[in-house]
Formats: C-alpha cells, structure tokens, sequence
C-alpha cells in the first residue's frame, strides 16, 4: 500500500479530505466527491483521511477542522480550504492548479 506521501506525489492532481465520521458537514462532502470523480475521472485523485484514524497525518498539516480540503501537485500544496466546497468549485480549483 502507499504511503500518503507517495501518493500526493503523483503526476495527477490529488484532492485530500481530511474527515470524521462524527462530523455533519463532512457526511454532506461524499455526494460532492462523487458528483466530481464523476465528472473528472482519471484527472483527479480523491482520498479521504479520516482523522481520527490518522491523527498524526492530521497534526503534520496542522488540520483543525473538518472537513479540511487540500489539492496536491506532484506533492506540493496547491490549496487548501476548511469547510463545505461544491464540486464546481473544487474542479475549477482543481483546473487551475493541474
């Protein structure tokens, strides 16, 4: 299995969703995630961390809400935003840093 950081580094774009369980708003993310791999297959990458399963990968990006969206580059961070974003937002994003 990869490692997170050899999977930000990939040639793709990678979208990160740093989650909980317990958490409303990142329940509503699932149908937003879909809607996009759904629109832009191969072009993105979308993994979901939850972060009460990987603490210390939450703390190493000073994660301190959920959800916490993060785009990555060839293992650069491209963007990162807290909260609620709708998948026409986040393929714009995701676009504009590909």
């Amino acid at each position: 299995m990869a490692t997170f950081n050899e999977i930000i580094q990939s040639d793709v774009p990678v979208l990160v969703d740093f989650s909980a369980e317990w958490c409303g708003p990142c329940k509503m993310m699932g149908p937003i995630l879909h809607d996009l791999k759904s629109k832009m297959g191969d072009q993105v990458k979308i993994v979901k961390i939850d972060v009460d399963r990987n603490p210390a990968l939450a703390s190493n990006f000073k994660v301190q809400g959920v959800p916490t969206l993060m785009l990555f580059t060839q293992g650069n961070l491209r963007w990162r935003q807290s909260g609620v974003v709708q998948s026409t937002e986040l393929e714009r994003i995701i676009r504009q840093n590909a």
